[in-house]
């Protein structure tokens, strides 16, 4: 049986892990497309928005509507993705954690 130091040791160093890894998602982006790729939204994989981009020939007042369902629809992909993104990098560095069989960490 390991010594309460080398857990508590091992503890501190998956924190650490954890920490880098969700840092490490502000620098992951994905983009988000509606319209055919007329709206885009670029977000990291924390969910943060980093820029919309509207094609301008859908800038017409009659299609207001119109717009604002497609930049909704293009911050769901994005959010979508992102979310991916962020779990699929949790995972590849879980993986890496000494954890024991069937452990699974709260993400």
């Amino acid at each position: 049986m390991k010594s309460m130091e080398e857990i508590m040791r091992a503890a501190q160093n998956v924190q650490e892990q954890l920490a880098q890894a969700q840092a490490k998602l502000d620098d992951i982006e994905v983009e988000g497309q509606s319209g055919g790729g007329l709206i885009t939204v670029r977000a990291t994989a924390k969910g943060r928005i980093v820029k919309v981009d509207i094609d301008p020939s859908l800038l017409v007042p009659d299609d207001k509507e119109m717009l604002e369902d497609l930049v909704a629809a293009a911050f769901n992909d994005a959010k979508t993705k992102a979310d991916a993104a962020g779990q699929a990098e949790m995972e590849k560095m879980s993986s890496s954690l000494p954890l024991p069989p069937g452990f699974k960490l709260p993400f």
